[in-house]
């Protein structure tokens, strides 16, 4: 299917979805921003950085090329990441000492504290615009969205040319 057809062949609730997923990333890196002091994110981090510490929550003694596919990430950037993760304290590196590619990464105290505050800061954030009746029905919703993550995780995942066009 070409590009060009996407849009003509998509299924409206599945466009509708997309949309809502999309604004809400957006509204809630604004909210999260308006949440701390000075529109700062947890630990002053950019929304990259807490993305990375929340990967490495999520894939302990991750590598950083495992880093790299799992964020479709440069490796040079996910260097860059580290780099100033480990500097900030929130990062720990172990082995690889003759090929940093090697090496496994973990997050700190700190890291895993600052990933925990993102977590609650986001969690806040849900909670204090939901109705209750609407928090009862997103969680009813959960495992369809976890089932969409997980989906679209895997088609994340695809090399180029892997998706056959019988695949279910």
């Amino acid at each position: 299917m070409n590009s060009g057809s996407v849009a003509a062949d998509a299924d409206p609730a599945g466009l509708a979805l997309a949309d809502a997923v999309s604004r809400l990333r957006r509204a809630m890196r604004r909210a999260a921003r308006a949440s701390g002091g000075g529109g700062e994110l947890p630990g002053g981090l950019s929304v990259a950085q807490l993305e990375f510490l929340s990967c490495l929550a999520e894939n302990p003694a991750a590598r950083p090329g495992q880093v790299a596919r799992l964020l479709r990430l440069a490796p040079s950037s996910v260097a860059t990441l580290v780099n100033s993760m480990l500097r900030a304290g929130l990062v720990v590196r172990s082995g690889g000492v003759d090929d940093r590619r090697t090496a496994a990464l973990d997050l700190t105290r700190p890291g895993q504290a600052v990933v925990a505050e993102w977590q609650t800061v986001n969690a806040r954030i849900l909670a204090a615009t939901l109705s209750a009746a609407s928090r009862r029905s997103l969680s009813a919703a959960l495992p369809a969205v976890r089932e969409l993550t997980g989906a679209v995780d895997e088609l994340a995942d695809e090399k180029p040319g892997d998706a056959s066009p019988n695949a279910g």
